[in-house]
């Protein structure tokens, strides 16, 4: 699978703030079950999160949508099963209040994926620069 990249993201989105905010929400409804619009690839929640959205399949209409009640054997956020709680099924309600554990995590590992492509591109960038033979490109002269 090619790489995603935030331009491809910002393509269905208005700027990288929304694009976090669309890829978390996206994110933490893959991660309580829901299933993905494209295939899964051995990838983690947040990276299937972006290539959907890379792929037009999810925007920022997601924002908009109400919570939703889901039914687990195993909780998400914890890993307890509905047999060591003493319940025949679980259920979330997908709100911020009870997914605040699953959000930070997820928002982090999508704003550290973002990040790391920008300084990818900015390492492209220093590499293709006219440095002087023998010298790294993009340091001070000292």
């Amino acid at each position: 699978m090619a790489r995603i990249t935030v331009e491809d993201c910002l393509e269905h989105v208005d700027n990288r703030f929304q694009l976090v905010l669309v890829a978390t929400k996206r994110a933490r409804q893959l991660a309580l079950g829901n299933e993905p619009l494209v295939p899964r690839d051995n990838d983690k929640d947040t990276v299937v999160a972006l290539r959907e959205i890379a792929a037009g399949k999810v925007s920022k209409d997601i924002l908009e949508e109400k919570a939703e009640t889901l039914t687990f054997d195993t909780d998400p956020r914890d890993g307890f099963s509905a047999d060591e709680l003493g319940e025949d099924v679980l259920e979330i309600t997908a709100t911020p209040e009870s997914l605040r554990e699953i959000s930070a995590d997820v928002a982090a590992e999508i704003a550290a994926h973002i990040m790391e492509e920008d300084e990818d591109d900015e390492d492209e960038e220093d590499d293709a620069s006219d440095a002087e033979p023998g010298r790294r490109a993009g340091l001070p002269d000292l």
